[in-house]
């Protein structure tokens, strides 16, 4: 059996309340047009993503021994997903407040903090075996970044709406091999940024443009930059959560089988389109959240 990716970062109980509109900041009330809950957290979503494309994956998050952190960890080893976990006095849990036309507000109701400690000796193996490892945006993956990049294995980090500036993105991309990121915050043209950080050594930056597909830039022979791009692919959209995961883990798979960049970015946005038909981070959750008991309180 292959060896796992290594995927290092955010998971998440939420709770997804849609609404007519977003708040605004006056004393007001609305009705909520659906709720429910639900698994959150980018690197959730990628391990789902990974592990139904049958790639074995490893998860390293912080999770409580509480009521979401049970739920949590049930749902996604029900959907094949390994842990590497480390204990945190409460499990990451997110109010999420949504409308249909995708835009989002998280509120953070519990943030566990990063302890600070090394990768466990299985951890640190596990690195080094795999075919690559995915850091996402965490305080705990930061500390992790010297210990991925001594390993020579290749690093794959989403910065999402980075806007060309926060300090807390610089070491993700400057460790990483291949970027993913979307264009919500970076300007009107992303392309000079991505440009940049292949200067800077990256191999390939991938941008995602919603309903417009996605745009990649590529070291090419003597300092040249390709540039690719795909289409995304037409669905009816019932939720946007958990797409961008979708994509990357679509493009890493299909990258690890030998795909060309153009091959494997059309197998991101396969894949991310099956994401968009259903309210959860991966329609893998469907049977098994929606199926399972609500706990009795």
């Amino acid at each position: 059996m292959n060896a796992p990716i290594v995927v290092s970062g955010p998971a998440a109980w939420n709770r997804i309340v849609y609404l007519e509109h977003l708040p605004e900041p006056v004393p007001h009330m609305q009705f909520a047009l659906d709720d429910y809950e639900t698994i959150g957290g980018t690197s959730a979503g990628k391990a789902l993503g990974l592990a139904s494309l049958g790639r074995p994956v490893l998860l390293h998050t912080l999770i409580g021994d509480d009521e979401e952190g049970r739920r949590v960890r049930g749902a996604l080893e029900a959907s094949g997903v390994a842990f590497a976990s480390l204990a945190a006095a409460r499990t990451e849990s997110h109010l999420n407040l949504m409308t249909r036309q995708g835009e989002r507000v998280s509120l953070y109701l519990s943030a566990p903090a990063d302890p600070g400690t090394p990768p466990s000796t299985e951890l640190a193996q596990a690195m080094r075996d795999a075919p690559a490892i995915v850091l996402d945006l965490s305080e705990r993956s930061h500390g992790l970044i010297g210990a991925a990049r001594a390993t020579g294995r290749p690093i794959w980090t989403d910065i999402h709406d980075y806007d060309g500036s926060a300090e807390f993105h610089r070491p993700f991309i400057r460790a990483a091999d291949w970027i993913f990121m979307n264009a919500d915050r970076i300007g009107d043209d992303p392309r000079p940024f991505m440009e940049q950080c292949v200067r800077g050594g990256a191999s390939v930056v991938v941008c995602t443009l919603g309903a417009q597909g996605a745009i990649a830039i590529s070291a090419g022979d003597h300092g040249r930059m390709l540039r690719s791009e795909v289409a995304a692919v037409p669905v009816e959209v019932l939720d946007t959560n958990g797409a961008g995961d979708a994509f990357m883990s679509g493009v890493l798979d299909a990258h690890l089988d030998g795909a060309a960049l153009d091959e494997a970015l059309e197998a991101g946005a396969r894949h991310a389109a099956t994401v968009l038909t259903t309210r959860h981070l991966h329609p893998a959750l469907d049977g098994v959240l929606d199926a399972a008991p609500r706990p009795v309180e």
